[in-house]
């Protein structure tokens, strides 16, 4: 099957160090390959995303000599498949209706004295799963959760053989929200199958997703693709490099400032020194040693 890779950011803000790292592991990925290389910009979370952000950020792409194959996919163009998604999770059993609040979930761990962890989210108890003690019970449906089993393990490319215990780790997540807005996991399943893509190349820290999408495209009867997650750049506390602990948007005025940008977002991904010159050159010369660079990854198993 021919290579598909994609770049999926969220326009709540716009490219910064750490985002243009994950766009050039994506987009070297896909022409180390000779594939096509796809941008797709994740818009569900309405109420988070600034008008302009999503063209914003293809543009900054564009400056840095990173351009789609194709046109540009959004996410808020692509509800009906999402709701055909659902459908199909709940007719197979994989989905059901839950009416508790962050409030009900707080308290209910509260209760039996498990502390809440700062930044961390209170794992879902399976209150209104459906089975015995479990269900509704006349309260109002607030949100629709995936019924979570088993263990899953599956390789990434470049950080070898990962497991997780989904139901104990995340357990029942949501696949569609209590304000009525579509939730990340179900919509990034739905639109790498509907996009072909053979390859996810993204940040480490959405490593801990992988599971859950990939119990998704096993629910759905889709393909999973191959993963790799690349390192983070982190801020100057330690922690990743983010909009939400005040990143500041790309400078990119003027090609020598690009080229230091991106040459920059190189060595984070282990890069080596290249020849500058030209824009265009720096990447023909990147695409090469991106592929001695995976070239010596641990051997990929094929997804489950």
């Amino acid at each position: 099957m021919a290579y598909r890779g994609r770049f999926a950011p969220s326009p709540t803000g716009l490219l910064h160090a750490g985002s243009l790292v994950a766009a050039l592991a994506s987009w070297l990925d896909a022409r180390a390959h000779g594939g096509a290389w796809l941008v797709r910009i994740e818009d569900i979370d309405t109420p988070r995303c600034l008008p302009g952000a999503g063209q914003a950020i293809l543009a900054q792409l564009a400056a840095c000599g990173l351009r789609p194959d194709e046109t540009p996919c959004w996410q808020s163009t692509r509800a009906p498949a999402y709701a055909e998604a659902l459908r199909q999770l709940r007719a197979g059993g994989f989905a059901y209706d839950c009416g508790c609040t962050r409030k009900d979930i707080e308290l209910y761990w509260l209760q039996r004295g498990v502390p809440h962890e700062v930044g961390a989210e209170r794992i879902y108890p399976g209150t209104c799963r459906p089975g015995p003690g479990g269900g509704l019970h006349g309260r109002p449906s607030r949100a629709v959760r995936f019924r979570a089993e088993g263990v899953l393990e599956w390789t990434d490319r470049r950080i070898g053989t990962q497991q997780q215990d989904v139901p104990v780790a995340v357990g029942d997540f949501v696949l569609h929200r209590a304000d009525g807005l579509w939730a990340y996991q179900l919509a990034v399943v739905v639109d790498d199958a509907a996009q072909g893509i053979t390859d996810v190349v993204r940040g480490e820290d959405l490593a801990d997703n992988t599971a859950r999408q990939i119990v998704l495209q096993l629910a759905l009867g889709l393909p999973t693709p191959r993963y790799l997650h690349t390192p983070l750049v982190l801020a100057a506390d330690g922690r990743k490099l983010s909009k939400q602990n005040g990143a500041r948007p790309l400078d990119l005025a003027g090609d020598a400032t690009v080229l230091r940008t991106l040459q920059a977002a190189g060595t984070v991904l282990g890069l080596p020194a290249l020849p500058a010159g030209t824009l265009a050159d720096w990447l023909a010369v990147a695409v090469r040693a991106w592929a001695g660079i995976i070239a010596a990854f641990p051997p990929s198993a094929d997804p489950p």
